[in-house]
């Protein structure tokens, strides 16, 4: 398995694994599946500031995790949410834990101090996965998404990935040096 940056390229292999999420299940709050156009879209945008990371093995991209603004005032640019996508048939092999790993050492270079994730509940999987990787429960939304016939909570878990004090500012992804990021890219 290789895990790299994302490129817009990526957008229809990632729509294939997130599509079926969106129309079948309430762990995306999206109700209809972006057009390839605005992954892409969304890709270039993510990528200004934060990692998008995908896992590759035989070429074929089997899992996608990437980073994001988590509230847009100032005071929170130390901390991001973080997303991860898996195809099923990859499930339970370590991939979810390998690209989070990734994505977490490029955002600690970067500068970021916290990593937050919402979880649409129940989700047992995804709990275990994130508690397992140091994340810790810091509170609930209640009946806060309303699909598929029923009102969704959303748990929210946070990962520290710095120390205390004043942090420095962080670095966007595209100002990092190139051999900070050479292991990501393409080949």
């Amino acid at each position: 398995m290789r895990i790299r940056l994302a490129t817009g390229d990526d957008a229809e292999d990632m729509l294939g694994i997130y599509a079926p999420i969106v129309i079948n299940t309430h762990t995306s709050f999206e109700l209809e599946p972006p057009a390839v156009q605005e992954f892409c879209r969304r890709i270039g945008e993510v990528m200004r500031t934060y990692p998008w990371l995908v896992a590759e093995r035989n070429g074929e991209i089997i899992a996608y995790a990437y980073a994001t603004t988590f509230r847009s005032r100032p005071a929170y640019r130390w901390c991001a949410e973080s997303a991860l996508y898996v195809r099923p048939d990859c499930h339970r092999q370590g991939i979810g834990r390998r690209i989070y790993a990734s994505l977490f050492d490029l955002l600690h270079t970067q500068g970021f101090q916290r990593v937050v994730a919402g979880i649409a509940l129940p989700n047992d999987a995804s709990v275990a996965l994130h508690e397992s990787l140091g994340f810790r429960f810091v509170g609930a939304f209640e009946r806060v998404g309303f699909k598929l016939g029923r009102w969704i909570n959303v748990g929210m878990w946070q990962l520290s990935l710095g120390e205390e004090g004043t942090p420095q500012e962080p670095t966007p992804l595209r100002e990092l040096p190139a051999a900070t990021t050479a292991k990501y890219r393409s080949r």
